[in-house]
């Protein structure tokens, strides 16, 4: 059996990184792709949006606190998961998401103004300035 999901699209708010009780990374994002499905009666394109929930942990996790933020273009491959938990009223919840086990930007990073944010580093990569390609892979 296969459970394969490739996705390109843009993120749709900053990363939430967290690190849990045991000290491990963990990221959260959310992504947006458009599907095209032909054309109107008028000529013009059907569009829709779709957007998936995102999850990657340990170094990737702290590779996207450090280079993704809104509006960044990404292409991404990974494992569909569904997981459930149960809220302190007894209602069952499920979410669906994707767990990423390779990542890559697409375009090179927007430029922040000088003098407001200073250049992330990866992990374990010290301090030597270090240029981001256009497109950059990540795997886990």
């Amino acid at each position: 059996m296969v459970n394969k999901v490739i996705l390109v699209g843009r993120l749709v708010a900053d990363p939430e990184v967290r690190t849990t009780s045991t000290g491990a990374q963990v990221a959260n994002i959310r992504l947006a792709t458009k599907t095209y499905a032909g054309k109107n009666e008028d000529g013009t394109k059907r569009e829709f949006s779709d957007f998936h929930s995102l999850v990657a942990f340990g170094n990737l996790a702290q590779v996207i606190r450090s280079y993704l933020r809104t509006g960044r273009l990404i292409y991404v491959e990974g494992r569909s998961q569904t997981r459930s938990w149960d809220t302190p009223e007894g209602q069952r919840r499920y979410t669906t998401e994707v767990v990423i086990e390779n990542l890559q930007m697409l375009e090179p990073k927007h430029e922040e103004p000088r003098g407001e944010q200073s250049k992330p580093e990866l992990p374990d990569q010290g301090k030597a300035e270090q240029e981001e390609p256009a497109a950059m892979a990540i795997a886990e």
